[in-house]
């Protein structure tokens, strides 16, 4: 049976604002505790913000590994920590969401796609950097045909 690309236990709240390393750091080990990627794929995503920056405006970050680091992946996954006093990004970037990524195969630009499109949408990002609990993140997520 396939897992849910958006669990309840991966929606972070209220998380205190920490370097963007940890941000990643946490957002990686959460896809390997929910069994979406090996532990290796946080190293991916490290190399990732190395190379550029996975911030994508509007107070949103999207980690995600490197093309070297597909094999790590072992199911489609995403993870929603929500930062209240942000994460700098560098550049004057500041992310109040990030969202940890790992696509299987074919659907990693899919899930990429949609979750851009979603946050693009000033009132999306609104919500989701305002929500109270994983609940209206979820349904949020859902309602854009993400999860």
């Amino acid at each position: 049976m396939k897992k849910q690309i958006l669990m309840p236990e991966n929606i972070l709240l209220n998380l205190k604002t920490e370097p963007k390393e940890q941000a990643i750091e946490r957002a990686g080990s959460l896809l390997v505790k929910s069994r979406y990627v090996t532990p290796r794929y946080i190293e991916g995503m490290k190399e990732r913000e190395k190379k550029f920056t996975t911030y994508i405006g509007n107070g949103i970050a999207i980690p995600h590994g490197v093309n070297e680091y597909k094999k790590e992946i072992l199911e489609t996954g995403l993870v929603i920590l929500q930062y209240p006093e942000g994460v700098d990004f560098g550049k004057g970037n500041t992310a109040y969401l990030v969202i940890g990524i790992a696509g299987k195969g074919d659907e990693h630009l899919g899930l990429l796609t949609k979750l851009a499109l979603t946050v693009q949408d000033k009132n999306n990002v609104e919500r989701l950097r305002y929500a109270k609990t994983g609940g209206e993140i979820l349904s949020i997520i859902e309602k854009e045909g993400i999860a």
